[in-house]
């Protein structure tokens, strides 16, 4: 199986996750500073250094499964993404990813301050982890 990348959207920071090399388990990669410049260009060179096949975006849904104006940014990114990169990019239900992640962070120990740098790779895991799933 072919390696995928998980993307977790933030107004101010990028969360990462990428696969094993059998595409069975997420890993946490990087946490992309949105401020630092062009992040569908960044995605892209992670995309093609991990010889990543697919890249999952998390789409935010309302918990109703309406859209929001998160949505609509997501789709942006989406739309600027596969113009940068040459990979199947996929959207994917995010609902509840970010808290899953905290409470993964705390259960570990992290304490809430210390969750920033990563919590937001933590949460690329378990989207693209989901996914992972439902292609088993």
């Amino acid at each position: 199986m072919n390696r995928a990348l998980g993307i977790d959207l933030g107004d101010a920071r990028v969360g990462v996750a990428v696969t094993d090399d059998i595409g069975m388990l997420a890993h946490p990669l990087e946490t992309i500073q949105v401020k630092s410049g062009n992040v569908a260009q960044r995605v892209a060179e992670l995309a093609k250094d991990r010889q990543a096949a697919t890249v999952v975006v998390g789409m935010p849904r309302n918990m109703d499964g309406t859209y929001g104006p998160a949505a609509e940014k997501a789709r942006a990114f989406i739309e600027a993404l596969k113009l940068a990169c040459p990979c199947r990019i996929v959207p994917w239900d995010e609902r509840l990813s970010t808290v899953a992640a905290q409470r993964s962070l705390q259960e570990a120990g992290r304490k809430a301050r210390d969750q920033r740098s990563v919590i937001d790779q933590v949460a690329a895991q378990i989207i693209l982890q989901s996914w992972l799933d439902s292609q088993a």
